[in-house]
């Protein structure tokens, strides 16, 4: 790269959600360092997405115009006009993005890059929209896959090893961290009576309620430990449309135990009371908040996962076969043998080393800088 010249790189965003502002804001100053000029240019969410309020606010960042189509299905944000004289532009692979499909036709830049995840995890491979997406991924000069598992799809997919950058997608948790530093054993003293807990182990369910969390098998799940382990308790932390159902289970079994949606140091506080995180359904970025608590998690293999499942492996969490019986084993051989559970909670030590957000902000640094010494 031409160390005299500074060019620009351009990411085009959807929307900005808050957990991805502090990446931003990095990656900025990690990119001005190595003589690099980065625009973040993003539109609106869907009147779902809006509901959420969620949205996250950087004052350089550049707002794209936004129309959804087809029942909000399809979104056009065309932006080729905004990123002229941008020696790069980085775009995310979804099909739904009408704008992409023009820019692989008609490219707004010298070169072009897909940030994404590689297929669709939770779609059928073999349908026409996955077959489209792997035909795309050859039009272009670079990719930043999320995880591992993204890598591997898209060499599968013939993308040259060469050009890929796999990012280890990750968030911030040094608050999380500092939180859990601070939780003082009074704290979660004060934490057992507020629940009236019991003195047998504690898992946590920490997440959203809705469906792909697949709460009738984690209650399933909770009512066959109670009657193995005497003073098994579930403490279920989250909010979301299946709230009800969580309501239902608590009132039906005493021990389990309702806390809505918790931050800061209430969320540390019931991380460093629980052992084991238990979660049968999809397992996202949640995954790094175990990792940051040495809470080992526990999963199944239900097939409806974000590309983070990629971090857990044996030696940092649980991935079971995805029926009841199994499932509970694993649990159970995490809360009674303390032995096999401080081997996972290491395990999770030691990847909350690598899946940070300092990370994947030097990973994608190193990306741009390779894939702006391609040729023209």
């Amino acid at each position: 790269m031409n160390k005299a010249i500074t060019p620009t790189v351009s990411i085009i965003q959807r929307r900005l959600t808050h957990y991805r502002v502090p990446f931003f804001v990095a990656l900025r100053e990690s990119l001005a360092e190595a003589g690099i000029k980065l625009r973040l240019l993003h539109g609106q969410g869907t009147s779902q997405e809006t509901a959420k309020a969620d949205e996250g606010n950087i004052s350089w960042a550049e707002p794209l115009e936004t129309r959804y189509l087809a029942g909000e299905r399809l979104c056009w944000q065309p932006f080729a006009k905004q990123v002229a004289g941008s020696a790069l532009v980085i775009v995310t692979q979804e099909n739904a993005l009408l704008a992409n499909h023009l820019a692989l036709i008609k490219r707004p830049a010298p070169r072009l890059a897909f940030w994404g995840h590689g297929a669709n995890f939770q779609g059928n491979s073999q349908s026409l929209r996955e077959r489209y997406k792997r035909w795309s991924t050859g039009r272009v000069d670079w990719y930043f896959g999320y995880t591992r598992k993204s890598v591997e799809l898209v060499k599968a997919a013939g993308f040259d090893e060469a050009r890929i950058t796999q990012l280890d997608n990750a968030v911030d948790t040094d608050a999380l961290k500092r939180d859990l530093a601070a939780v003082k054993t009074s704290d979660i003293d004060k934490l057992r009576m507020h629940f009236g807990l019991e003195t047998g182990p504690t898992a946590l369910f920490l997440g959203s309620l809705y469906g792909h969390k697949r709460l009738d098998f984690l209650i399933a799940a909770a009512a066959e430990l109670r009657a193995q382990i005497p003073g098994f308790q579930l403490l279920i932390a989250g909010d979301g449309p299946q709230r009800a159902k969580v309501e239902s289970a608590a009132s039906k079994y005493h021990w389990i135990h309702p806390c809505g949606a918790l931050k800061g140091m209430d969320k540390a506080c019931v991380m460093r009371l629980a052992k084991i995180n238990m979660n049968p359904g999809l397992v996202g970025l949640g995954l790094l908040d175990s990792f940051a608590a040495a809470l080992p998690l526990v999963t199944t293999d239900c097939g409806l996962h974000s590309p983070e499942i990629a971090y857990l492996d044996a030696r940092n969490g649980v991935i079971s076969p995805d029926n009841l019986e199994a499932y509970v084993a694993a649990c159970k051989a995490l809360l009674t043998d303390d032995d096999a559970h401080q081997q996972l909670a290491n395990g999770c030590r030691i990847a909350a080393e690598r899946y940070t957000l300092s990370n994947m902000v030097r990973n994608f640094t190193h990306g741009v800088v390779q894939a702006l010494e391609l040729p023209r």
